[in-house]
């Protein structure tokens, strides 16, 4: 049976599939097509090659806009198409380019200026103190011995901005950890070890944002006591079902990966105030974050999304800040939300309380905050 719509791969007699190229970004995109295939089927295929939402694409062809309901059928002779795409309208964290070259000589040059850092013994007395290591923007590829040392003294370990690879199993001899900061930085899933993190019986915030992690394992539900995860602009396209053991967990950004889905168990999350989940790859969301009663913020921009799970509004009786733009919710769905009055109610009440604050500002300023007008 012929599937209306279909590509490369379903079951249609390939000498009456269609070939086209569809240039985008500097780059051509090969697809073959049904002859009943419409413009619209195309839109959707091109959605995970491009990162472009379908009503973002505007497809042109010998110099004309491509209608949504053509069938390429009609469209005889047509095999070069043209995709624009709108401002905004996209997943991820933007439409997909060429990799850029300067980029990554850019990063192996980072790597390059990286040093061996010599700790003076007055510094290490310092931490041992203090509790506190401010390490940020050190130019350090590899962790000072003198770190693992201060053992069970350090409470508060900043990282960020430097160019470490790997996160010894030594980190779990900081056993009264609280806060570690790890943004910006070079660190893979193989070279963080996740068993000496699991020993951090304190941690309350982890930040692990800008590094290169596809994965977070099993491992992390251990972490009991974290309040804070942050893991933006990384590669993840999943988050384990293990994060439901997270009970206390506050605040989870996890913006700017690549993730296709959301595990079920996050419903569990009962603590959750701020979720963060923009410029992802998700179509859907699970029913479960209607669990959430104590949600103030739920960021989804830039994602895929056509729908919210039916109880968000109804059940999530605490959210006031509900950021849609760049997805297929428009205002007039969300409108007919069970549960939209109410949240309505909430989200102008917060703002005018902001705007009862502010002191100095222009006064044609407005809010803009939720799903695209249309």
């Amino acid at each position: 049976m012929e599937t209306k719509g279909a590509a490369t791969g379903d079951r249609i007699d390939s000498e009456n599939m269609i070939k086209i190229s569809v240039k985008f970004n500097g780059r051509s995109i090969p697809l073959n097509l049904s002859p009943e295939s419409t413009v619209k089927d195309l839109k959707s295929l091109l959605q995970p090659l491009t990162d472009v939402l379908p009503r973002g694409q505007k497809l042109i062809a010998k110099g004309k806009i491509l209608d949504d309901e053509m069938k390429f059928a009609s469209l005889s002779g047509v095999n070069k198409i043209q995709l624009i795409a709108s401002q905004g309208l996209h997943q991820g964290s933007g439409p997909v380019k060429k990799e850029s070259h300067s980029s990554v000589v850019s990063n192996i040059r980072n790597t390059k200026t990286s040093k061996q850092m010599t700790v003076v013994k007055s510094q290490f007395q310092r931490w041992k103190l203090a509790g506190v290591i401010a390490l940020s923007n050190s130019d350090i590829k590899d962790i000072p011995q003198e770190v693992w040392d201060c053992g069970s003294s350090v409470r508060f370990l900043d990282l960020n901005s430097n160019s470490i690879e790997n996160i010894p199993e030594a980190i779990g001899g900081l056993s009264s950890l609280q806060k570690l900061f790890l943004n910006t930085n070079q660190i893979k899933d193989e070279s963080l070890s996740w068993k000496g993190l699991s020993l951090l019986k304190s941690l309350s915030f982890l930040s692990l944002s800008q590094n290169l992690l596809t994965t977070l394992p099993s491992d992390l539900a251990a972490l009991t006591t974290l309040k804070e995860l942050h893991v933006a602009h990384n590669k993840l396209t999943c988050l384990p079902d293990e994060i439901g053991l997270l009970v206390h967990l506050e605040v989870l950004e996890a913006s700017d990966n690549r993730l296709t889905t959301i595990s079920s168990s996050i419903g569990s999350c009962s603590a959750l105030v701020e979720v963060d989940f923009s410029r992802n790859l998700l179509i859907e969301l699970p029913e479960t974050l209607g669990n959430l009663r104590n949600l103030k913020a739920l960021h989804l921009r830039n994602n895929g999304l056509k729908s919210l799970p039916s109880t968000l509004l109804k059940n999530c009786t605490q959210l006031s800040t509900l950021d849609l733009h760049g997805t297929e919710i428009t205002m007039d769905m969300l409108r007919e939300c069970e549960g939209w009055e109410s949240f309505e109610e909430r989200r102008v009440l917060k703002h005018s309380k902001q705007l009862a604050f502010r002191v100095r500002g222009d006064s044609n300023s407005y809010f803009d905050e939720g799903a695209d007008k249309s």
